[in-house]
């Protein structure tokens, strides 16, 4: 079956459904987790990356990033995958795209891909599941200023379904209330940040976000005991679940930047926005906004109206602008189409409802 993306065009195989037991698999639903990949690299200020995609499956993240980074981006890009079927399908991508020539393929394990190597400036890790077996290899393969991008789709342990799950892999107690999705971002930022402080790594998240099934982070890795001890220092408690990253979850120039970079391919000739990148633009105009209020957690209005038995549930923008009126900051947030990002106290949000 041949599919689109971006702009490439792949070969991809023909299932109902998704399953870690296929030997190659492409994930429609994955596409904006691609789509934002491609975005942070075009809006760092970073050059000639050497780049590694060890779990490469048919290919499509690299064949996007060949046909649409900004050609002083890439230096180097080496792609891997264990399955031969795999191998054989990302070079059959590769030909199709007429980009065959420009890529080094691997056929290996990918922790042995990664420590087999001299290091890289940008390692994706993309798994289905924990990134766990992968983030040892790839903290002692990622260069100074390197950017570690992580997915983790066993959103069930980090989101509170099964926490014994949670501790055991990522050694945290998570949350199992509306601030979930934020709490487990957060658990899994601090499970990063530790294997990485092992070898004077420190990570910082440049942009963060949960979304459908999945959490996905980008880190800008610093070296040394110093850097380390500082990321080290904001790991702690809250609401009563962590120990989690207490720090900032984005980049605020690089968030500008990357909604910079969409909205000016959006207009065409005619200023007409391009339908398909609308829910990509709402997504990080969303981001742009929360990204400005330096808090952990946020308010669910229908939760505290519930809870508080108040009857008329306020419109989520008249609450914002009166917030914004007292003077505090308030924004809507990626995490809960119903809350509201602010750093007003519940007391003072509550008369306000």
């Amino acid at each position: 079956m041949i599919t689109k993306e971006g702009k490439a065009v792949i070969k991809v195989p023909k299932v109902d459904k998704v399953s870690k037991d296929m030997d190659v698999f492409y994930n429609p639903v994955m596409k904006l987790n691609r789509d934002i990949s491609v975005l942070v690299l075009n809006s760092i200020d970073k050059e000639k990356l050497k780049i590694a995609d060890p779990l490469a499956g048919t290919g499509i993240r690299t064949i996007r990033f060949l046909l649409e980074l900004k050609k002083s981006n890439i230096d180097e890009i080496s792609m891997n995958d264990y399955s031969i079927k795999a191998i054989k399908l990302i070079k059959e991508n590769l030909k199709i795209n007429k980009i065959e020539k420009k890529v080094e393929i691997n056929n290996k394990d990918a922790n042995l891909f990664l420590l087999n190597s001299k290091g890289f400036d940008y390692i994706d890790i993309d798994p289905f599941g924990t990134p766990n077996p992968y983030l040892d290899s790839a903290s002692k393969r990622i260069s100074r200023h390197g950017i570690l991008a992580v997915t983790a789709t066993d959103t069930s342990a980090l989101c509170g379904t099964f926490p014994k799950a949670c501790l055991r892999k990522y050694w945290a107690k998570p949350s199992r209330n509306e601030l979930m999705h934020e709490i487990g971002l957060r658990i899994l930022i601090r499970k990063v940040q530790l294997v990485a402080a092992q070898y004077e790594k420190a990570p910082t998240p440049v942009f963060s976000y949960s979304k459908d099934h999945y959490m996905r982070v980008f880190f800008n890795c610093e070296k040394g005991k110093t850097k380390v001890d500082k990321v080290l220092q904001q790991h702690g408690h809250y609401d009563n679940a962590g120990p989690i990253w207490l720090g900032k979850l984005w980049d605020n120039k690089l968030v500008n930047n990357m909604l910079k970079s969409l909205l000016k391919k959006q207009f065409n000739k005619k200023r007409k926005i391009k339908e398909k990148n609308k829910s990509l633009t709402k997504f990080l105009k969303i981001i742009k906004n929360e990204s400005k209020i330096d808090t952990i957690g946020f308010y669910d209005i229908h939760k505290l109206c519930k809870r508080h038995k108040i009857k008329q549930i306020p419109k989520k923008s008249d609450l914002i602008r009166k917030i914004k009126k007292l003077g505090y900051k308030a924004a809507e947030t990626h995490f809960n189409p119903e809350a509201i990002k602010s750093d007003i106290d519940l007391k003072k949000l509550l008369k306000l409802m």
